[in-house]
């Protein structure tokens, strides 16, 4: 249950003040281990099973660091144009509470491995707008609470609490951002293009899968406002783990509106964390925001500093993918669309699907127009990503291989994938099982072509008599007769042949 919270109009806080945000993206690494002992990060046991004497921070437990965490972490460093450290130690950070058997948290503080980097990101429009990145940091997960007996979910009303200390040593990278001024009105756009873009960066990477609806991927939002023409920055509030994009867009935009009514009505601004509301949009508030100093960080006995060899960096720079600003630039003028046609197959998850199917086989835009058109549609219907549904590039690539070769048309070649996506086997044994090749007998074609227009006489004479369009309809009866099995271009011809009328 959300408080009410009185707010001015969005339009009435932009003419009187400048929104600056800061986002802080915490990104959960796809390691098989944890980030400093050998537990499995496989979060589908009972609870409590995946852990040891390390991540429940048992006495004489001594943490080792996970080289691949630690290569995860440059190789985001290198994709966001960061500088990478010669020599950087971790940190505790801490703090008493129950989702962290240590009672400290395993980070990064004053010496980051990646530092002083930026990341282009392109807003609907195709204006490029570049967020500047303060740091990237390596760190850990911590375990799960959940709070029982109360409405909310939340501990406040809760009867009690279970933990499961199965998450807590996952390894996680914080992102986080210069302050980004410049963006004005369109500062919630900003940020949730910024998060959709490393989104992007992260996947392209292959450390992650950075699923927000999973958790794999979390946004703090920052969001401070000043009046226009000033520079000082205001008090900030942050709202923590935002989760969806569309989410990040809405806690920025509430918190402008929140801020500038507290602002307008002589009141101050609050240093707090807060709450997001998918339900309306709203923020509640969270607890009194402590600054750094309150954690005590102090640097972590029990580890070794990370020290990358130059050379293993610039190995790890050379393997870096294009990035996928880059990639949709080079995509565009390749299959000669627009950048509005990209940015829908963007939206749609689709460019990774349509390369792969490129990569098979098909031309660009067979590819385009099944994972866009049919794919698109399951996909929507079912709820899931494109990427989930039961069907791959390379089958999307030879059903289009079959339509170029005239064994399917476009009918059958939708009934094809809907036979894939049930189960039943590969494009070929759908095709033989449903028996939807293409009827490319001439014989059988002028059976049904004779006995269509010795059936429709009144259609026939329009046809004749000069209304070509008219042969639509015999088109239409010969392909209901092969059960959508025809050629419906070679049947066309057949009839206007047999009629004696040309096309033209």
């Amino acid at each position: 249950m959300t408080a009410t919270t009185d707010l001015v109009s969005y339009e009435e806080a932009l003419a009187t003040y400048d929104p600056v945000m800061g986002l802080e993206v915490h990104v959960e690494l796809g390691t098989r281990t944890k980030m400093f002992c050998g537990c499995s990060t496989e979060l589908k046991q009972d609870a409590n099973s995946q852990t040891c004497p390390t991540c429940l921070g048992l006495p004489g437990a001594l943490p080792v660091v996970n080289e691949i965490g630690v290569e995860s972490a440059i190789k985001i460093g290198l994709a966001l144009h960061c500088e990478i450290a010669e020599w950087c130690r971790f940190a505790r950070k801490n703090y008493f509470y129950p989702d962290m058997p240590k009672n400290f948290q395993t980070s990064q503080y004053d010496e980051p491995i990646a530092f002083d980097g930026y990341l282009d990101v392109q807003l609907e429009d195709g204006e490029v707008f570049r967020v500047e990145i303060e740091r990237a940091h390596m760190e850990e997960d911590t375990g799960k609470s959940t709070h029982v007996g109360g409405a909310t979910g939340r501990i406040h009303g809760a009867s009690h609490s279970l933990l499961d200390y199965n998450r807590a040593g996952i390894p996680l990278i914080e992102i986080v951002t210069k302050p980004i001024e410049g963006a004005g009105e369109r500062a919630p756009e900003v940020a949730k293009a910024y998060v959709a873009e490393l989104r992007e960066v992260i996947k392209s990477l292959g450390v992650s899968e950075a699923r927000m609806d999973k958790g794999q991927m979390r946004c703090d939002v920052n969001l401070s406002l000043r009046p226009n023409g000033t520079e000082k920055f205001g008090t900030r509030s942050e709202t923590k783990n935002v989760n969806s994009l569309r989410s990040v867009e809405r806690a920025a935009r509430f918190e402008i509106q929140r801020h500038a009514a507290v602002l307008n009505s002589g009141g101050t601004i609050v240093q707090e964390t807060r709450h997001f509301h998918e339900e309306d949009g709203s923020t509640t508030s969270g607890r009194i925001k402590d600054n750094a100093e309150d954690y005590r960080y102090f640097p972590e006995p029990d580890l070794v500093p990370v020290a990358p060899a130059r050379e293993w960096v610039e190995a790890l720079r050379a393997e870096l993918p294009e990035l996928p600003l880059a990639q949709r630039n080079r995509l565009i003028e390749e299959w000669d669309i627009s950048a509005h046609d990209m940015q829908s197959i963007r939206n749609a998850g689709a460019i990774g699907p349509i390369v792969a199917t490129i990569n098979a086989g098909a031309d660009s835009t067979s590819a385009r127009k099944w994972w866009m058109g049919e794919l698109a549609r399951s996909a929507n219907e079912q709820q899931v990503e494109l990427g989930a549904l039961p069907i791959t590039p390379e089958q999307v690539a030879r059903v289009s291989e079959l339509v170029a070769k005239g064994d399917l048309n476009d009918k059958l070649a939708r009934q094809v994938i809907d036979g894939v996506l049930k189960g039943e086997g590969t494009p070929d044994e759908v095709v033989d099982k449903r028996g939807l090749k293409v009827v490319s007998d001439e014989g059988a074609l002028n059976t049904a072509v004779d006995e269509a227009i010795a059936g429709n006489a009144g259609i026939v004479a329009k046809i004749q008599s000069g209304k070509v369009a008219a042969a639509g309809a015999l088109v239409g009866a010969v392909m209901k007769a092969t059960r959508g099995q025809a050629d419906a271009a070679r049947v066309k011809e057949l009839i206007l042949e047999k009629l004696g009328v040309s096309e033209g």
